[in-house]
């Protein structure tokens, strides 16, 4: 008893203290030794290391480390009920992480650990802060979603307000990821993937339960799978801590969130750089072949590029890099897959990264050197048309300044998807060797003069004849005479000419470069 007559019991404090410390230490030690030591095994890191790795040094504030199943059968032994979730900082700017706990039930997901990041996600959004969702999780858990109550409880992405890419979302497959990592990775502006992960709706046991149909893992949603047929991954890593890195490092091009720009970096290159090595990259002759991922990483800042979907249709190459410091998007045909022949894969690609950029004020830069579209009935089959002129309509939507150079070939339609003349680029350039028409002096001769060339004395003579006629007319000077082209340029002053088309573009405040972001609600993929 106090001078007041107050009874004054400190150890009814001191009790809820310890028991705090008690239920916290319990939350933290996940789902236990034997099960951590099992991720250690299969070379993977649990979810509290990743989020320790991923996040600055002592920047993490968790929400919801007291959870646990609302399920009493389930309670003791679902610590966090199975989300780590909270706030933190990369490289000091505010993100928003969740990973799923493999070490609990399986990493599958709980309706009090679902409903904690579903709410935690929301506010993120609201404020302005980027996502980050690590996925090593099955689905949810049978438990919680079985019956029309357990079904209709459980909360899904889609649940509260649409995706319209306010923030940037970047997710992982970090295990065998089923059901809710799988949704989120499929809603992401940009997902990774470590190789010997699996990224499906269903795992092999439930596929062969429901139809009888037997497949592998890496079968169903191998990183083989997503990154040559589905296109549905961006980069892959080999470990965790690569994947990691790269989840780090795509950030690093884009805004927090649309209402601002993306971040600037002092450039370790010179603005005036020229580009010496780019006339023996690029080989004169069209018919021969070059990587013109060489010639990206001469034009942007050094060590600057990041390719997307390196794997997906090599035709058309999607990279994130940096002029002068600023964030780009570039899109380049390489002649060294299908000799630059777009495919279907190529337009969805090209697509979504159109969507990308001009959601988060990056502008676009185009490299041509295509002979046109990839035609074949395979071609036919995959909805080429269809995927063509979506390209285009993301092109005509996208309002982000957009830089178009042609290095070499641009035949036929794939011209004006590459933001070739009249198509609203801010600036069309060219190199000397470019070469613009419907379709290659080789191939136009034989459509156009076929029947001619069956009469003539010498077919072969003239045919030569009628090649070079047309090779002269596809030049770009008769076309740059009638401004149809912004200006001819020395190939060595590429980069010069794109980092001064870029800044007249975005004005002396930067504000030219800012979207009207109409592309923000289209979907990730089509």
């Amino acid at each position: 008893m106090d001078d007041d007559g107050v009874v004054s019991d400190k150890s009814v404090v001191s009790h809820g203290i310890e028991e705090l410390e008690r239920r916290r230490r319990k939350a933290l030690a996940m789902g236990g030794e034997a099960k951590i030591e099992r991720q250690h095994a299969l070379g993977r890191w649990t979810a509290r290391e990743r989020v320790a790795y991923l996040l600055d040094e002592d920047s993490f504030q968790e929400t919801g480390l007291l959870a646990h199943s609302d399920l009493p059968q389930a309670r003791a032994k679902t610590p966090a009920d199975g989300k780590v979730c909270g706030f933190g900082e990369i490289d000091q700017r505010p993100v928003y992480t969740s990973a799923d706990d493999v070490t609990v039930m399986a990493g599958a997901g709980g309706r009090v650990g679902s409903g904690k990041d579903h709410k935690s996600t929301l506010y993120a959004v609201r404020k302005g802060i980027p996502l980050v969702n690590l996925g090593d999780a099955g689905g949810a858990r049978v438990p919680d979603i079985m019956g029309a109550t357990g079904m209709m409880s459980m909360v899904y992405p889609l649940s509260g307000e649409p995706r319209d890419r306010r923030v940037p979302f970047v997710a992982t497959i970090m295990g065998e990821c089923y059901g809710a990592p799988t949704w989120k990775a499929s809603l992401a502006d940009i997902v990774v993937q470590v190789r010997g992960t699996a990224m499906a709706v269903s795992g092999p046991p439930v596929l062969e339960a429901a139809t009888g149909e037997k497949a592998t893992t890496e079968e169903l949603g191998g990183w083989e799978l997503h990154a040559r047929t589905t296109g549905q991954v961006d980069l892959f890593a080999d470990n965790d801590r690569e994947c990691l890195d790269l989840v780090c490092r795509v950030l690093s091009y884009l805004p927090s969130n649309a209402e601002d720009l993306p971040p600037v970096v002092a450039p370790d290159d010179a603005p005036d750089r020229r580009l010496a090595a780019a006339l023996d990259i690029v080989p004169e002759d069209p018919r021969k072949a070059y990587d013109m991922h060489r010639l990206l990483e001469l034009v942007a800042d050094r060590d600057s590029v990041l390719e997307l979907k390196p794997y997906f249709d090599g035709s058309l190459i999607t990279a994130l890099a940096r002029l002068d410091g600023h964030s780009v998007g570039f899109l380049a045909n390489n002649p060294r897959a299908s000799v630059g022949a777009m495919g279907p894969g190529a337009c969805e690609k090209a697509t979504a990264f159109i969507c990308l950029c001009d959601a988060f004020h990056i502008p676009l830069v185009f490299l041509h050197d295509t002979p046109g579209f990839f035609v074949s009935k395979l071609a036919e089959q995959g909805k080429m048309p269809l995927r063509i002129m979506t390209f285009l309509e993301a092109l005509h939507h996208s309002t982000v300044p957009r830089i178009s150079v042609i290095v070499r070939k641009s035949y036929g339609m794939a011209h004006c998807n590459m933001a070739g003349a009249n198509m609203g680029a801010d600036t069309l350039l060219s190199w000397p060797i470019g070469e613009v028409s419907f379709m290659s002096p080789a191939v136009a001769v034989n459509v156009v003069h076929g029947r001619k060339l069956r009469e003539v004395d010498d077919p072969e003579a003239a045919r030569r004849q009628l090649i070079a006629h047309m090779q002269h007319q596809n030049e770009p000077w008769e076309a740059a005479g009638l401004h149809l082209i912004d200006d001819v340029i020395d190939p060595r002053d590429t980069r010069i000419e794109l980092i001064r088309a870029l800044r007249r573009a975005r004005g002396p405040a930067g504000e030219g470069a800012r979207s009207r972001r109409l592309l923000a609600t289209w979907p990730t993929m089509f």
